[in-house]
Parts: structure tokens; sequence; C-alpha cells
């Protein structure tokens, strides 16, 4: 089921992932840096964001738009994200293209001049989504809430950064940041798709092997959440409710659990609070829970938006439905579908290039190593009923939890925090 993974490692530490699809028409390319937002000083804010942007703006023998004409002409199609602790520029385009590929990607990552013109163009950009996030409230909720939960840390901030700091970043600035961040060590560039490996090392080794080794890069600063309950007042028609609680971190061995944990209370539609909020009480039209790991810790949250004079009771039925879980175990035709679900994602993922180079990347990345599909489906289809249960109740409790409201929101903030109680029976 598995197709081998290829690793080579350059001399200045540069990561090559390759794995051959041959049955794909398709090769999807990602360049890895193992940089994000909790990686900046608070001057810096939005700084990993805003290199993401300039990649794709210029660099010694291509101006943006080139850049742009270029994987337009080949059928491409390319795109960067920036996380909380990496950011990724990748680029999927048909086989019998993947030279021209492999030089726009080298191009942008090794050369970009991060033009000061350029910058000024693309800073109003930068600020044209900060507002638009603050525009969509199922949006601004994450926001606001992951300030909350992670009071103080750099993980509490958005990726996007601030109206201040990015009108303050500079091209010198964005040049430093990049220079000192973005070491080769850091560096992990993965392929999936229908090519031959020693053909790619040939394309992509020379260049990256030209990087100069990096001078060291600061530890991270570990985390600690804050339980409260914070009101945030807005004229919408709904309110907008993000439960958080502790998680685990990424390489936590009960992942595995909190996966199926994550499945059965809100990762679908038979889950439980999709079925008891939408389905039996029609209290929410969008209601889910979901699970952000970090290298050293980790977050489990429910989303819902409500109509205000339903806070309430939204609340409380998301609560007792994690008390639930805590005290009593799943029954196991409950917990096998939930296993199946799981395996059906990721069987039905393995089939995508794109997926695959996102799969082998973020496995080198959190464990130095391939996770074959295969044994992560052996290690799911493992977890017991008393697992989760155990799992829960050491999770999911009241000096872990956190509330973030958004919109019209009329219960004083002492009422909603016992409505929270229950997680500490």
């Amino acid at each position: 089921m598995d197709v081998p993974v290829g690793k080579t490692v350059l001399a200045n530490g540069v990561r090559i992932l390759t794995q051959p699809m041959p049955h794909a028409r398709s090769v999807s390319l990602g360049v890895w840096v193992d940089v994000g937002a909790r990686d900046e000083s608070d001057a810096e804010s939005g700084i990993s964001h805003f290199i993401e942007h300039m990649i794709f703006k210029g660099t010694e023998r291509r101006s943006a738009y080139q850049i742009a004409r270029e994987f337009d002409a080949v059928g491409g199609q390319t795109n960067a994200f920036t996380s909380m602790e990496h950011t990724c520029y990748h680029a999927r385009v048909l086989d019998e293209r993947l030279e021209t590929m492999v030089d726009i990607l080298t191009d942008i990552f090794l050369h970009s001049v991060f033009d000061p013109q350029e910058v000024e163009r693309e800073r109003p950009v930068i600020l044209q989504e900060i507002g638009m996030v603050e525009d969509l409230p199922e949006e601004h909720v994450h926001v606001l809430a992951g300030r909350t939960f992670w009071d103080g840390h750099p993980l509490g901030r958005s990726i996007l950064g601030t109206r201040e700091t990015v009108s303050a970043l500079d091209s010198a600035s964005i040049r430093r940041f990049f220079r000192r961040r973005y070491q080769p060590g850091r560096i992990v560039i993965a392929a999936a798709g229908r090519f031959e490996p020693g053909r790619l090392l040939d394309l992509l080794g020379p260049a990256f092997a030209s990087l100069p080794p990096g001078d060291g890069f600061p530890a991270r600063t570990p985390p600690r959440s804050r339980p409260r309950v914070a009101v945030h007042p807005r004229g919408l028609e709904q309110a907008h409710l993000l439960l958080l609680t502790e998680g685990l971190p990424v390489g936590d061995p009960r992942r595995y659990g909190m996966a199926l944990l994550n499945t059965i209370l809100g990762g679908n539609m038979s889950s439980r609070l999709f079925q008891e909020i939408r389905e039996k009480r029609g209290l929410a039209y969008t209601v889910y829970s979901f699970v952000t790991s970090h290298a050293d810790a980790g977050m489990f949250g429910v989303y819902l938006a409500v109509a205000p004079e339903h806070v309430s009771e939204a609340v409380s039925r998301v609560v007792a439905e994690m008390a639930r879980m805590a005290r009593e175990p799943v029954s196991a035709s409950e917990l096998a579908g939930a296993v199946e679900y799981l395996r059906g994602g990721l069987l039905l993922a393995a089939e995508s290039t794109d997926a695959q180079m996102v799969r082998i990347a973020q496995n080198e990345l959190h464990f130095g190593e391939e996770q074959p599909v295969a044994r992560v489906l052996e290690r799911v289809a493992a977890v017991t009923p008393a697992e989760l249960c155990g799992l829960a109740a050491g999770l999911f409790r009241r000096p872990h939890a956190a509330l973030t409201l958004l919109g019209p929101v009329d219960e004083p903030p002492e009422r909603l925090e016992r409505l929270l109680d229950p997680l500490d029976a």
C-alpha cells in the first residue's frame, strides 16, 4: 500500500523527499521551511506571512508578472501558506512540465529580491487580508480564541500579524528575517507524483546545496494555556462560540486516540455534536470540533454559531457531550465507525499527489522519518474505548477550558463560567 519514500540529505542539511506515484499524471512539489508565526518577535508579527507573499513578487531573473505567466503557461497550480510553525511554497504540474516547475520554484525561493517598491505594493494587500478575516466572524473568532487561550504567547497571535506590525515592516527587515531564519537545516523539499527521483535530485541538488549553513536557531518557548471566558460584543445576527481545551503535541503517542475522539465528538455529520446540536435541536447550522497540534503543545476546539437567545443552551449541550465522553466509554460500533471514517480519509488522500506531498513533508518535519499509512491505520485500529475515555477525562477539564464568544451576547461572563462546571464533575 505504501510506496517507499526516498530521502536525500545535502551536505548543508537540506532534506529532499521523493515519493514516486507512477499511476499519476501530475507532480506536486513543496519547499517547506520549519519557520512560522511563533518564531517571530512581537515587532515582527506577520513577517513570515509577508515573506510568503513576497516570494512571488520578483527575482533576479523574473518579475512578479513573469512568475505568474510562466506558471499559467504550463497549466500549473502554485500557492503558499504560513502556519504557526511552518511555511510552504508548493506547485503542481503535469509530469512533462517538471523541469519548468523546479526552475521557477527554485528561482523564487533562492533568488527573491524583496524589492522595496514591491513591498509597498503588497502591504495594502495584506492589510486587506487582515480586514477580510475581521469581516468574517466564523474566522475572526478563531483569532480571538487563540489570543485568549495562549494568552501572551506567540501561538496566540494572528499569523497575519496586526495592522501596526505589518505597516512597520520594510524590505530590510524582511531580508534580515529571511536570511536569519531560512536556514538549510530547516528546509525540507517534498515531491510526490510521476517523476524519476534521480532526475529530480539532479535538478534540485546543485541549487539548494549552494545555501550556506545556518548559525543556529533559537529554541521555541513552550506555551501555557489560560482558562477563562472572553466575550467580544459585536452587532451580528449570530453569536459565534469557540470552546477550547488543551490538546496533545503533534508527536504524542496518544494522537491516534485524539483523532478518533475528535471524529466521534464533532468531526463529521454522524458525530455526537452534529447530531445533538444541529439535527435533533436545530440550534446551529454549523457545528464541528477540531484538533490543532504543535511541536510542544496542542488544543482541542468546538466551534458553532447560534442565535443570541440560544447561547446558554448551546454551550451547555457542548459541555454535556464533552463531559459524557470523559465519563462513559464509547460503544464498540461507534468506535468502529470512527476508525473506518479515518481509514477512508487516509486511503483516499493517498491517491492525491498534493496530499502525499504534504504528508511526507509533515512526517519529516514532525518525526524525522516516514510514517507509513499501514502503520498509522494499525495504531488507529488498536485504540480502545477505555483509552478514549481516559484521554477525554484528562483533557476535557475545567482548568483547561477557555470559552470565547463573538457577537450579540447578553449573558454575563459569570453565568457563562458556571456553564463549564460539568467539566469538573
